[in-house]
């Protein structure tokens, strides 16, 4: 049976190699995108992943020489800490003319695999953290990967429905407000 260190450095292992793998498609669909605020979200995924990747290798490389877990991580903060609320803002002053191309809609669907596949692993790996750093890690990561996950999903909607979109986000329009 591994020690708590071992299965941490597995788990961190297995965080890299995904976070590495999203930063660098993220990084292609800026390329390919043709919509502008497709290029915006997967730009500033690629830092936001790049950030998690380098408190990934800060946890790993402290593990590795049996240094005990750390609140070092924290240095790393993501740019935008509401990045939600920074993509909302964005669409908002868009209004309601998106248009959006197949590779455009594709790189967001294959972006919310990644994001869904991340938390799932988070998720996974909580349930057998057993030190109080390593849980706040892993916490923070969840909630990171979720705003990741809603962003692509809020530009997803708004780009193949922008009616809908706006209506579910606000939804003072439906009551005369």
């Amino acid at each position: 049976m591994p020690t708590g260190s071992e299965r941490s450095l597995r788990m961190l292992a297995t965080a890299l190699e995904k976070e590495e793998r999203g930063r660098d498609f993220y990084k292609e669909a800026v390329d390919k995108c043709a919509n502008e605020l497709g290029k915006d979200i997967f730009r500033t995924l690629t830092i936001e992943e790049g950030i998690h990747i380098k408190r990934v290798k800060e946890i790993y490389d402290s593990l590795q020489r049996g240094e005990a877990w750390t609140g070092k991580w924290k240095e790393y903060k993501l740019q935008n800490e509401n990045l939600e609320q920074l993509f909302k803002e964005r669409i908002r002053k868009l209004g309601p003319g998106a248009q959006a191309g197949a590779t455009d809609l594709e790189a967001l669907e294959v972006g919310l695999g990644f994001e869904q596949s991340a938390i799932k692993f988070y998720e996974q790996e909580l349930a057998s953290a057993t030190d109080p750093l390593e849980k706040e890690f892993i916490q923070r990561m969840i909630l990171e990967e979720h705003a990741h996950y809603a962003s692509l999903a809020d530009v997803k909607l708004y780009l193949t429905n922008p009616q809908a979109y706006f209506i579910e986000h606000e939804r003072h329009t439906l009551d005369g407000a």
